[in-house]
């Protein structure tokens, strides 16, 4: 199934969100979300459809399931930063998975969003990566430039060891046995270096150290 609405807005007008999920009622509701936000939507519910699909037009955002019927998705996410479209892409999982959102950060993934979904968080990420988008590309013509992470001087030796594990992708326990302390402990320091930097989630976390 591949469907495309579009809304007529006159802040979002010219904007293609781009929903890839197995799940229908999933692709519907954000298309329902987003085109109330003004955007235009279009809906692909396989990874086939959304290759096609981007043939034909590119989006300016793309909101895709980490696996898609039986399909891993990381690998069309890695094809599709590699067109360098500068569109940013948002990860949906249907779990909190550690491991799986350090993959998809590494290959470029903007947010990984698990569900059930919160809208509002959603809604503002986008917003927020097509604004900086525009800062960036307006500033540096789409290079990367130097990215100074707020509080991260604050963190103790020990904060930034966990950080680290965790952001590769290690369970509580697993950091405790590496680093010889309580899965308890580990909690306690991720807490307290998610509100030293100012992160919401594990995908910031993730965010943070690939970009420091």
């Amino acid at each position: 199934m591949t469907s495309t609405i579009y809304y007529p807005n006159a802040l979002n007008r010219d904007l293609m969100v781009k929903i890839v999920d197995a799940d229908p009622a999933t692709c519907e509701a954000l298309g329902v979300l987003f085109r109330l936000e003004g955007f235009q939507t279009s809906a692909s519910t396989s990874v086939a459809e959304f290759l096609a699909s981007i043939e034909r037009k590119l989006p300016d955002v793309v909101i895709i399931n980490m696996t898609v019927g039986e399909e891993d998705t990381l690998p069309t996410v890695a094809r599709f930063k590699n067109m360098r479209t500068g569109a940013p892409i948002f990860m949906l999982t249907e779990s909190q998975n550690i491991g799986g959102a350090v993959d998809a950060m590494k290959v470029g993934a903007a947010d990984v969003i698990t569900k059930p979904i919160d809208t509002e968080h959603l809604v503002r990420s986008v917003r927020q990566a097509l604004q900086r988008n525009v800062h960036i590309g307006a500033v540096q013509s789409g290079s990367h430039r130097p990215v100074e992470v707020r509080g991260f001087s604050q963190l103790t030796p020990r904060e930034r060891e966990v950080l680290q594990l965790i952001t590769n992708g290690q369970s509580n326990k697993e950091a405790g046995r590496e680093l010889g302390i309580s899965p308890r402990t580990i909690e306690v320091h991720r807490a307290r270096v998610m509100e030293k930097l100012g992160a919401r989630n594990t995908a910031d976390l993730v965010r943070i150290v690939l970009t420091s």
